[in-house]
């Protein structure tokens, strides 16, 4: 039955997202849902340029990215944890860990994005 609700829930936070003005979201639901919608599309913008980064790397680079990344995940959500303690149990902490886990990964797209885009022969160059 847990599971049932569960899926009932991500179900209408989904449905909101789609049917909510994300620029004037007011209400405790329809901010949740969007800031959900954000994370998710970071998080789809985070995943193209790894797999572009990755297709790119030598295959020593390959693995230091995978184990990189691999790495960077868990320190975002043990920070995003941490950032949002104060929050826990409460209903804006959905809202608080989505927009935290938003931050850390739209500058970690940033960080590959630059290494995607680095000069040959740059030392700083991971993908080299």
């Amino acid at each position: 039955m847990v599971c049932f609700a569960v899926g009932l829930l991500a179900a209408s936070q989904n449905a909101l997202a789609a049917g909510a003005d994300c620029s004037n979201a007011t209400d405790q639901a329809s901010m949740t849902a969007c800031a959900d919608k954000a994370l998710k599309a970071s998080d789809a913008q985070l995943n193209k340029t790894y797999r572009a980064l990755l297709a790119k790397s030598s295959a020593a680079g390959k693995q230091k990215l995978q184990a990189a990344e691999r790495a960077w995940i868990a320190y975002r959500d043990a920070q995003c944890t941490f950032n949002t303690l104060g929050s826990a149990g409460g209903s804006v902490h959905a809202l608080a860990y989505a927009s935290c886990a938003t931050g850390l990964t739209d500058a970690q797209n940033e960080v590959l994005n630059a290494q995607l885009h680095c000069e040959e022969g740059d030392t700083a160059c991971g993908s080299q």
